[in-house]
């Protein structure tokens, strides 16, 4: 099922930036192996999916939201939190809630199928695969710290991925250049 395997490299490796004790929000979480790790770090986890068995597998790591976010309602609609983790799913129409609901000071953490995986399996449709520099476009009321966007071998797979920090109001902002939204 997934979920079950160890939490995502990428994930793990920016999982620091989500402040002690902030509550982290997993979004498609699976059987909740992010949910794990961050419960494992001591902060209060949020998961939610619209698959029962895997809400059934989540269950004791936290609040878990059984929920067709596709279909449905966000349900974490004026909800902020420390971390929000998203990888291996795409649906275009909740990227802005998805990024509203990283708090000040927060993070977003984001990893999932882009453009040139069709060449090497599934997902292939385009409707599933991140277009080139579309996690930026989206983050740009955010601060990127970490952004890839290539091949990776094992498993053979095309991704996009990001690490985006929303600032404080004390932090101070760094200039930025407008990006080009994606075509």
């Amino acid at each position: 099922m997934h979920g079950t395997e160890e939490a995502s490299p990428w994930v793990r490796r920016w999982s620091h930036l989500v402040r002690p004790g902030r509550p982290v929000l997993d979004v498609a979480c699976g059987a909740g192996r992010h949910m794990r790790s961050f419960a494992a770090r001591g902060h209060p986890v949020t998961g939610v999916d619209r698959d029962p068995a895997a809400v059934a597998a989540a269950q004791g790591l936290g609040q878990v939201v059984h929920a067709d976010i596709e279909n449905g309602p966000w349900p974490f609609e004026g909800q902020r939190f420390g971390g929000v983790v998203v990888t291996n799913y795409l649906w275009r129409a909740l990227l802005p809630m998805i990024v509203d609901s990283v708090e000040p000071g927060g993070v977003l953490i984001y990893e999932t199928f882009a453009a040139g995986n069709e060449t090497v399996g599934k997902p292939s449709r385009p409707d599933f695969l991140l277009r080139p520099g579309e996690l930026l476009h989206v983050c740009a009321a955010l601060r990127v710290v970490g952004f890839e966007d290539g091949y990776l071998d094992e498993p053979p797979r095309f991704v996009q991925r990001i690490a985006a920090v929303r600032e404080t109001a004390s932090q101070p902002r760094a200039p930025r250049h407008p990006l080009p939204p994606p075509n």
